[in-house]
């Protein structure tokens, strides 16, 4: 097998399901709760936002099919510090569909939290944003740059299908991804569990990590988490990013357990974000692509640099 090959297979999972995951991550020991926002003028919302602590503003997105339980760790390190928003997307980890029903997600949830973030009279917070989230970071700063003071991307490309070819172009991805969101959207509960099961533990190393990623991403509706996953794969920013003026920190993992050298993620996600000068790119071993979640003590640590 390939390195490219080995490389599409982790980061294929991480499109498909990778960000499945948090939903019922530790709900037990969900984050204290000062307000519940949904996104404004939707009587069906495309997001709730959970507002925790004081102090300048840190918006936090989950990725695909994950929960806001994902940052739970996050707001703990910084709810005495910073006031933290935290964003469930509708449909995803067992949250209501709401207005993601049907049609495209992606593009009408970053409008929802442009609409937050602008009702909300949020001046220019830090975004954190995890797989699919990464994205919506990056097409917030693009969009709307005004939103977003400073961005950290954690595991995402501006283009995912350029892991299966560095020529790879929406076009071509198209009917893939097709089939990837009508299959999606078809599945028998028994056969989406089994998938997502399979699929997390190519993304989780954690124990305890994997198991709430696991029960989350079963919880994700299917319909909803293929038009993402559509709207995701199809989503190419490559020729936009040079423009994100943001001051920007991408964070990437590697783990000698994928198989692939540490040298070809290197040039995937180096190369895939040199047009953006603005973009600081950085490898934390040890990891599979919640980061989070793996290397706890070292995203904590990255959080606090990025923040500083």
């Amino acid at each position: 097998m390939t390195v490219r090959h080995i490389l599409a297979r982790a980061a294929f999972a991480c499109a498909v399901t990778a960000t499945a995951f948090a939903a019922v991550l530790h709900p037990a020991q969900a984050a204290p709760v000062a307000a519940r926002v949904a996104a404004p003028s939707a009587a069906a919302p495309r997001l709730t936002v959970t507002v925790t602590g004081k102090g300048p503003d840190v918006v936090l997105i989950p990725g695909l099919a994950s929960s806001s339980a994902v940052w739970d760790a996050t707001v703990k390190q910084l709810e005495g510090r910073y006031r933290l928003h935290v964003v469930q997307v509708a449909g995803f980890a067992g949250a209501p569909v709401g207005a993601n029903a049907e049609g495209p997600v992606l593009q009408p949830t970053l409008d929802a939290l442009d609409g937050y973030i602008k009702s909300a009279h949020l001046k220019s917070p830090a975004v954190i944003g995890h797989s699919m989230g990464g994205l919506m970071g990056l097409m917030l700063s693009r969009q709307h740059p005004e939103d977003v003071g400073r961005l950290m991307v954690v595991d995402s490309l501006p283009f995912y299908p350029v892991v299966f070819s560095p020529t790879a172009t929406v076009e071509a991805v198209k009917p893939q991804a097709t089939a990837m969101r009508d299959v999606a959207a078809k599945s028998t509960p028994e056969a989406w569990a089994a998938g997502e099961t399979r699929t997390m533990a190519r993304l989780v190393k954690s124990p305890e990590g994997l198991k709430a990623a696991t029960a989350a991403a079963i919880a994700s509706d299917p319909s909803v988490t293929g038009r993402a996953l559509y709207d995701d794969l199809t989503t190419d920013l490559r020729g936009e990013i040079a423009a994100i003026k943001t001051p920007t920190v991408m964070l990437y993992p590697w783990d000698a357990a994928t198989g692939a050298p540490q040298a070809a993620y290197d040039d995937l996600y180096t190369q895939a974000y040199a047009p953006m000068a603005s973009a600081k790119v950085k490898r934390i071993d040890g990891s599979l692509h919640f980061i989070m979640l793996d290397q706890p003590a070292a995203f904590a640590a990255e959080v606090e640099s990025f923040l500083r």
